[in-house]
């Protein structure tokens, strides 16, 4: 249980980032007095029905009052909100810093999301090439991995007419599987529906509160890859992540600032990290489709970086950035780099590609010093599931707490 005094620092906090949210998109000329549903906010989601944004005046009045919340995190009773906190308000200061003096690319990394701002490098990068290419050298695919990723991606590439029925069926078998680590936080008709999009800067999105998955349908789809984007954007991933939230915090156990979906901030790399360690949770990680499922995301993240380091950084142009991702891509088609270019091409999003990078490998790691030891389960999937956390926070669970 969190104490009165953090969730009341909660509520503050909740209010702050949406009255963030309202000067950005005053910025942009939308409605400032609507949170959430929209990718191009600060605030993508907003399950409150109750908090209202704090009325700053300016950017420097935002920064005044966030500066003032993160210096009174610091005698918060728990430890890992002490460090949350600070963090998650130092993200909001560096983004209201961006807004009116500007950052530079490795500023906004480091300051947004508290990870290392470096790219993914070639030696991390052929170490995930090399890992793919003896899984696929034995399950019988020849060649270099070039050639052997084009045959596996034609073997498992599900045809257009068949990708909805597809991924609702791996969505019904990914709630089975996550009821059995944890309860579920609703009954399965709560769960999320599908809708295809093409044109988009993602390879889908979870719409928690209408529960749709908007999945683009532009990039080449296998079936391990829908797999893992049933757990990313569905259970025990997003989906259980926004709902636990809200019932934590109806029950009285989490923070206000838990309904809020917040981008740029200490929390988006836990937040990605979880929805792709739930390959691993669930079990879909054991054969080797599903190992290389997992390898190919890390990796195509690592590529993300790197692209987007060539594009804000070393000043590459659009369209050299563009081939050098296509070299390299492996799977997903022309859809996938493009969709990876406009992505990494929005100024207030770039950063974010970190979170993916980042994400696994620091979630993880908590979840494999306990996946041995079943007993620690629950006090593992209560601590990183319904509290908001940073990578430094997430680290400090302690399974004998």
């Amino acid at each position: 249980m969190l104490s009165d005094a953090t969730l009341a620092f909660g509520e503050e906090f909740a209010e702050s980032l949406l009255g963030l949210d309202r000067l950005y998109a005053a910025e942009q000329g939308k409605n400032e007095a609507i949170a959430g549903g929209d990718i191009e906010r600060l605030v993508v989601i907003n399950m409150s029905t109750t908090h209202q944004p704090r009325p700053y005046a300016s950017y420097a009045d935002a920064i005044a009052h966030l500066t003032e919340l993160a210096r009174r995190a610091a005698d918060l009773p728990e430890a890992d909100r002490r460090l949350y906190y600070g963090q998650a308000a130092g993200s909001a200061i560096a983004f209201a810093t961006w807004r009116t003096q500007g950052l530079d690319f490795p500023d906004q990394i480091a300051r947004f999301l508290h990870v290392p701002a470096e790219p993914a490098s070639e030696a991390a990068l052929d170490q995930l090439r090399a890992k793919m290419r003896r899984i696929l050298t034995d399950l019988g695919y020849s060649g270099d991995l070039e050639s052997q990723c084009r045959a596996w991606e034609e073997r498992q590439r599900v045809p257009p007419d068949e990708v909805r029925e597809t991924l609702l069926a791996l969505l019904d078998e990914a709630w089975d599987r996550t009821a059995e680590i944890m309860a579920m936080p609703a009954e399965k008709s709560d769960g999320m529906t599908l809708e295809t999009v093409t044109g988009v800067p993602y390879n889908a999105a979870c719409h928690f509160p209408e529960r749709t998955i908007r999945l683009n349908i532009d990039p080449v789809l296998t079936k391990p890859a829908l797999k893992h984007l049933a757990v990313h954007e569905g259970y025990p991933g997003h989906y259980v992540q926004f709902k636990r939230r809200e019932l934590a915090y109806k029950q009285g156990r989490g923070a206000a600032d838990g309904l809020l979906s917040v981008v740029n901030t200490a929390h988006s790399t836990p937040f990605e990290g979880i929805a792709d360690a739930g390959m691993s949770l669930i079990g879909w990680d054991r054969d080797p489709d599903g190992r290389l499922a997992k390898l190919m995301a890390e990796y195509r993240s690592g590529l993300g970086t790197r692209s987007a380091w060539r594009l804000a950084v070393d000043g590459w142009s659009r369209e050299q950035t563009k081939d050098e991702l296509a070299k390299d891509a492996l799977v997903g088609g022309e859809g996938w780099v493009e969709n990876r270019i406009r992505f990494i091409s929005r100024p207030d999003r770039a950063a974010l590609i970190w979170s993916y990078w980042q994400g696994e490998r620091n979630v993880g790691s908590v979840w494999r010093r306990v996946a041995d030891h079943p007993e620690l389960h629950k006090a593992s999937l209560d601590w990183t599931y319904d509290r908001l956390h940073s990578v430094a926070s997430h680290a400090l669970f302690n399974p004998e707490a």
